[in-house]
């Protein structure tokens, strides 16, 4: 019998250059918008009112930058990612075009990098994906690297190949988009009075609240996004009997937290860098915290780009505590994401 079923990729199945495109497109639409204001506080102006996003010089409300993130990024995953052990890192993200209601996404990636672990069991695959719309234009790009398990042990090691990858994205190449303005800003309506200026890099926000969170809305979202890695769906693939947060649901939250104290740090257009430190369970509240790394004007009337720090944490850790002496993460990080956000000037 000819076996139909998709076991997915393992490490020794990827090639250095190889290109996927990846199964199945989706039309997003207001469905997925208020479904992930429902999984997370999301409450930025832009992302939450046709009337605001018109008043910015937009034709309507984009969806949120992470729901096009999150489809694209599961779409991936029964190609890249099902047998992985965890997802490791970020790199070089640019958010390219708004994603609207109606339109529709579909994904492509092509392996960058690959390096054996010295276990002999499983091995770090870099790939950089794109995300393209229904007029095939690429709404996001980015890359991530992998750590994924081994099916024969016995097969040989490729030759090792590990990208350089920029740092942070220049913000010369960050895509505003078009029309974009803030020269009628409402700040009694976006919830906070701060803009750009207000904010000094090195500067550490607390953002105070805390979210607990729960075995329902993590297996929501993963089933929302389509991401079909095992470690987040089947409780006895790991030896601890757990099932791990999806990465991207913590992003999403600890980007929602960020509202009290970065109301104004409305669209996310570079993803400079990220790692998942430690994994996160269910049951575990997660705060977060940023620091301001930079901040530069772009050509659009009003609009800055500010370089953000967010980092997610279990509740009771210190805010701006990162790494030890030993230049390790701490054990109560379970987020390290750098990235750049439009911000009134």
């Amino acid at each position: 019998m000819a076996a139909k079923t998709n076991p997915g990729r393992f490490f020794e199945d990827y090639s250095i250059g190889q290109v996927i495109g990846h199964a199945v497109p989706r039309t997003v639409s207001g469905g997925e918008r208020a479904m992930y204001h429902a999984l997370y506080p999301a409450r930025h102006a832009l992302y939450s009112s046709d009337e605001f996003a018109r008043a910015c010089g937009l034709a309507a409300s984009p969806l949120d930058d992470l729901i096009a993130f999150h489809v694209v990024f599961g779409k991936t995953v029964p190609d890249i990612s099902l047998n992985a052990v965890a997802n490791l890192g970020y790199a070089e993200g640019r958010f390219l075009k708004p994603v609207m209601p109606g339109d529709t996404l579909r994904s492509t990636s092509e392996v960058i990098g690959l390096k054996q672990n010295s276990n002999g069991k499983s091995g770090v695959v870099y790939v950089r994906s794109k995300g393209l719309n229904q007029r095939d234009e690429v709404v996001l790009d980015y890359v991530r690297w992998v750590m994924v398990r081994k099916n024969d042990l016995d097969a040989p090691a490729p030759e090792p190949v590990v990208p350089e990858l920029a740092k942070v994205v220049d913000p010369g190449s960050l895509a505003v988009p078009e029309g974009l303005h803030f020269t009628r800003y409402d700040f009694g309506l976006s919830g906070e009075p701060h803009r750009m200026s207000d904010y000094e890099i090195g500067e550490i926000i607390d953002h105070v609240d805390g979210v607990t969170l729960e075995e329902a809305e993590h297996m929501m979202a993963t089933r929302l996004w389509q991401n079909t890695a095992k470690v987040h769906f089947d409780a006895t693939f790991r030896p601890d009997g757990q099932r791990l947060i999806y990465g991207g649901h913590i992003i999403s939250l600890a980007r929602a937290l960020s509202f009290n104290g970065l109301a104004n740090a409305q669209m996310i257009v570079g993803l400079n860098g990220g790692a998942h430190a430690n994994p996160a369970f269910s049951g575990l509240t997660v705060k977060a915290w940023s620091e301001v790394l930079d901040k530069v004007e772009t050509a659009a009337p009003g609009v800055g780009a500010i370089r953000l720090r967010l980092v997610a944490v279990k509740a009771g850790a210190e805010a701006g505590k990162l790494k030890g002496e030993d230049g390790k993460y701490l054990p109560e990080v379970l987020l390290d994401l750098d990235y750049w956000a439009l911000m009134p000037l």
